[in-house]
């Protein structure tokens, strides 16, 4: 795949899961993609979860993709720097297109959304034909 298609798989598949470091323990949890584009691959949290304080220490990811099709199984990981925006626009374009955060945000405004950006991560196709071929990283 190259980057365009692996952009393409991200936005049709979007749960993801994503690993992080808590001192010298991994981390693993499932989250929603907001979009995967030639800018960036951006998801959120709530600043007052375990997630944003492991990402402010370590901003090292790991994030792993796949289509959900045992028989044809495609597994996508992407790694990376994450970076905190702060955009109130993107917030705000955020909450719009997800309905169950506008009662947070009615309660507790803007603030508590942690929007984070992964820019010119790596990422690796694996599926069962290709299980023992050697790695091939393809940058986004």
């Amino acid at each position: 795949m190259n980057k365009t298609e692996i952009l393409d798989f991200l936005n049709t598949n979007p749960v993801f899961h994503l690993a992080t470091i808590e001192g010298d323990k991994p981390r693993v949890r499932g989250l929603l993609l907001y979009k995967a584009d030639e800018n960036g691959i951006i998801f959120h949290t709530g600043k007052m979860k375990d997630l944003h304080k492991q990402l402010t220490v370590n901003p090292q990811v790991e994030m792993c993709f796949n289509n959900g099709k045992f028989e044809n199984l495609i597994q996508i990981r992407v790694r990376g720097t994450v970076e905190l925006i702060e955009a109130l626009e993107l917030k705000k374009e955020i909450v719009q297109k997800r309905e169950f955060m506008k009662p947070w945000v009615e309660k507790m405004g803007y603030d508590f959304l942690a929007v984070y950006n992964l820019k010119k991560g790596v990422a690796e196709v694996w599926t069962m034909a290709t299980n023992f071929a050697p790695k091939d990283f393809v940058e986004l």
